[in-house]
C-alpha cells in the first residue's frame, strides 16, 4: 500500500511522542515529530535523546498477575514499539522490566531518526497547530507558551500547573468493621463517603507521627508557589496539635456506629469512580516520601491493611482536566482533530504514557485511513485507565498509573488477592485478544486504504 498524503503533528518526543510516531509512521502517515531539546532545556531532562528517562529506569513488574504486568502484555498484543524497544535494552531486574537508560533512548531515538516516514524537528512550539491533525505529548514540563496556549483553547479551568493529589486506596482493603459508611448529619444521599473515625489516643499518636515524617525534597523549579493551590495535611498539623481535628479531620454531624458516639477525629474517604473501587483521602494533600506515607497513614484506623492505588504528590505537573475535554480515543471533545497522551493527559508512569501514546497514534491513524476507532474494554488494564481518564463521571480528577482498583469488580467474588488479580488478568487478556481479532488496523500495524 502506499503510503497516505496526510501528515500528523506530534509534540514531545518523550515515551508517548515517540510510541504515538511510530504507530503513525509504520502506517504509511507522515509524521512531523517536535522536540525542543536541545535548543530549550527542559528543567528536569539531561540530554538530548528521544525517550529520555528522568526517573526510575524501571518500568515496574513483569508479572502477568499485577496491573503493571498486565499493560505490558497488552501492550504487547496490541503492538507497542517502545516496549519493544525496552526488551532489547533491558538490564537485570528480577521480577521488573528495567532498562539501560542510555541504550534505550538512545535506541528509540536511532529508530525514529531512521524511519522514513517520521522528520524529526528540534524546535520548541509555542501554540498548537492548525488545520492538521495534532497529537500533544509534551509531558509534565510542557513548555510555558505550550501550557498557556493550551489553557487558553481549554479554558484555564481544564489545565493545573501543580499536581497536588491525596493518596487514594483500594475499597477492598479497607477493614469495614472500623470504616463506616456515612455523610455528615446524614445529608446527600446519607452515605457519600467513607469515614475512619479515631479516639483521642490514636488522634495524638498520630498527629506525633505526621509531624515526625519525612518530606520531600522540592526541585528548584518547583518551590515557587507548590503549596499555593492547596496545603499539604502535615503543614496544616504545624499550625497546631486540635488543627486538622478542626479542619479536614473534623468529626461534626458523624456517629460511629461501634461506640453510638461523635468520634474525636474523622478521615473521610470520597469515591474516585462511579464503581467506588477507589476512594481518596479527602483534604489529604501530602509532601511526605512514599515510604513516609505508607507508615504514617496505615496508622488510621481501618487502614491496617490497606492498599495504596496512588500515593500523595506534590510536584510541578502539567495536565489537563481529561474527564472533563476528552472521549475514549484521547481526542478532545471541542476539537477532535487533536489528541492529548502521556503525562498530559493525566496517565502516570513510563509504561502508561508508552500506552496512551499508542491509542493515541492508533485512532489517529484509524480517522484518516476510515476505520472506526478503538475503544478498549474496561475489564482490561488500559481500557480501565483511560475510561477512568475520560469518564465524566470521575469526581475531582488526579492523574493516575494503572491498577486493580479501577477495573470493574468480577462476576462472582474472589477471595484471596493473588487469586483475585489472577481472575482480572484472565479476564483482561480475553477482552482485548478479541480487540486485537476484530479490528484490521491492529493486524501487523496495517498501512491501507480503510476497512
Amino acid at each position: 500500500m502506499s503510503p497516505t498524503r496526510e501528515s500528523v503533528t506530534v509534540v514531545g518526543g518523550g515515551l508517548a511522542g515517540c510510541e504515538a510516531a511510530l504507530q503513525l509512521a509504520d502506517r504509511g502517515i507522515h509524521v512531523d515529530l517536535h522536540e525542543m531539546r536541545p535548543g530549550k532545556e527542559g528543567p528536569a531532562h539531561h540530554g538530548a535523546e528521544l525517550a529520555e528517562l528522568v526517573c526510575s529506569n524501571s518500568f515496574k513488574s513483569k508479572d502477568p498477575h499485577t496491573a503493571a504486568g498486565l499493560l505490558k502484555l497488552e501492550l504487547e498484543a496490541l503492538g507497542s514499539r517502545l516496549l519493544e524497544i525496552a526488551k532489547t535494552a533491558s538490564v537485570p531486574a528480577g521480577g521488573a522490566l528495567a532498562v539501560d537508560r542510555e541504550e534505550f533512548a538512545n535506541r528509540v531515538t536511532d529508530v525514529i531518526e531512521a524511519h522514513p516516514d517520521i522528520t524529526l524537528t528540534r524546535r520548541e512550539v509555542l501554540s498548537v497547530p492548525d488545520g492538521r491533525h495534532v497529537i500533544l505529548a509534551s509531558g509534565p514540563l510542557t513548555s510555558d507558551a505550550l501550557a498557556h496556549n493550551l489553557a487558553v483553547l481549554l479554558g484555564r479551568e481544564h489545565l493545573a500547573f501543580y499536581d497536588a493529589a491525596a493518596p487514594i486506596v483500594d475499597a477492598e482493603t479497607l477493614d469495614r468493621d472500623v470504616v463506616f459508611a456515612a455523610s455528615r448529619y446524614d445529608k446527600g444521599e446519607g452515605a457519600d463517603y467513607l469515614n475512619a473515625p479515631m479516639n483521642q489516643t490514636e488522634y495524638d499518636g498520630f498527629i506525633d507521627a505526621l509531624l515526625k515524617a519525612e518530606r520531600v525534597v522540592a526541585k528548584e523549579f518547583e518551590r515557587t508557589d507548590l503549596f499555593s493551590a492547596c496545603q499539604p495535611v502535615e503543614e496544616i498539623a504545624r499550625a497546631g496539635h486540635d488543627a486538622l481535628r478542626f479542619g479536614p479531620l473534623k468529626p461534626v454531624g458523624l456517629i460511629d456506629p461501634r461506640t453510638g458516639e461523635r468520634p474525636w477525629a474523622v478521615i473521610q474517604l470520597r469515591a474516585e469512580n462511579r464503581e467506588s473501587t477507589a476512594y481518596n483521602l479527602v483534604g489529604f494533600q501530602t509532601n511526605l516520601t512514599w515510604t513516609e506515607q505508607k507508615r504514617v497513614f496505615s496508622m488510621i484506623p481501618g487502614f491496617e491493611k490497606v492498599e495504596f492505588l496512588r500515593l500523595g504528590v506534590m510536584h510541578r505537573n502539567t495536565f489537563i482536566d481529561a474527564p472533563s475535554v476528552l472521549d475514549e480515543t484521547l481526542a478532545l471533545s471541542e476539537d477532535p482533530r487533536i489528541r492529548i497522551a502521556g503525562q498530559l493527559s493525566g496517565t502516570e508512569g513510563y509504561t502508561e504514557a508508552i500506552a496512551s501514546g499508542l491509542i493515541a497514534g492508533v485512532n489517529t491513524a484509524a480517522e484518516i485511513l476510515g476505520f472506526t476507532p478503538i475503544v478498549l474494554p474496561r475489564e482490561s488494564a488500559l481500557g480501565s485507565l483511560i475510561g477512568y481518564a475520560t469518564d465524566p463521571d470521575t469526581r475531582r480528577y488526579q492523574p493516575m498509573h494503572v491498577n486493580f482498583g479501577l477495573v470493574p469488580s468480577l462476576a462472582k467474588r474472589v477471595r484471596g488477592k493473588r487469586e483475585r488479580y489472577a481472575a482480572y488478568s484472565d479476564r483482561a487478556r480475553v477482552s482485548i485478544e478479541l480487540v486485537v481479532g476484530s479490528h484490521l488496523l491492529l493486524h501487523d500495524r496495517y498501512s491501507g486504504e480503510g476497512e
